[in-house]
């Protein structure tokens, strides 16, 4: 019942493990906002989930425009309440070789993965801070403190994201707001299905490939979105009041524990 009444903000909702999230808090009573700059998408997730007896309301907008950001956060504090919690979800891959990689594929990857986590954070903890009260988790990837093949701008955009909330969580600390990271490991969502060539692709993540230097899954199973749900709910729980500035990695040891 904790959640019970209190107003979430998940960006990222349309899909995968922001999907995971909206469904997941609405489940245990929270008002959520779900927040995606894919509007048809989105709509289609919150009429199924009205359909089944849960409620979100969809406040379609792009993390990238800071401006339209502050319009969003603005509208959801006037329909839903003040702001208990923010969960960033959302983020975008470009796979490629460095030397291949483009200005713009670099730029759109931190526009989306460090800058929308920075807007959305500014505009959340302006309105915390005077409550003093809140929580705040990024979803980051292992591959923010792992280097991984091919993957250069989503890793160092998702270390930028993760390194940004825990200076966040640093100061403001004194007001009572905690920030966390979770970083979750290969995960089944339609951003890993794009990275498979095939159905076995799940099981080449389990497995590894040593010619890419990257270490299989030790727990022998993909993560579920609802696997770093759970993640997410605990570190914006009281049960986890006291954590703070922790990056939480959920992959199954995929990076040995470091």
């Amino acid at each position: 019942m904790e959640y019970a009444g209190k107003v979430a903000l998940v960006t990222g909702a349309a899909q995968g493990i922001g999907e995971a999230v909206v469904r997941a808090l609405a489940a245990r009573g929270a008002k959520v906002a779900a927040l995606d700059s894919n509007a048809g998408r989105l709509g289609g997730v919150i009429a199924e989930m009205k359909a089944s007896g849960n409620h979100a309301v969809a406040f379609p907008a792009d993390v990238t425009d800071s401006a339209a950001v502050d319009a969003a956060v603005d509208r959801i504090e006037r329909e839903l309440g003040p702001l208990d919690f923010l969960v960033n979800v959302a983020g975008v891959l470009h796979v490629g070789p460095i030397e291949a990689l483009r200005d713009e594929d670099w730029a759109r990857t931190f526009a989306v993965n460090a800058q929308g986590v920075f807007s959305l954070c500014r505009a959340v903890a302006r309105r915390m801070i005077p409550r003093r009260s809140g929580a705040i988790v990024t979803v980051g990837s292992n591959a923010g403190r792992t280097p991984r093949m091919h993957m250069s701008a989503y890793a160092a955009s998702k270390a930028a994201a993760a390194m940004f909330t825990q200076c966040l969580g640093l100061e403001l600390a004194k007001h009572g707001i905690r920030c966390n990271v979770v970083s979750p490991g290969s995960t089944d969502t339609p951003m890993q299905r794009a990275l498979w060539k095939d159905e076995s692709g799940a099981q080449a993540a389990i497995d590894g490939a040593p010619a890419a230097f990257k270490v299989g899954i030790p727990l022998q199973r993909i993560a579920t979105p609802a696997d770093v749900a759970d993640a997410v709910l605990f570190l914006l729980s009281d049960q986890a009041r006291h954590i703070t500035m922790h990056d939480l990695c959920v992959d199954g040891g995929a990076t040995l524990g470091v």
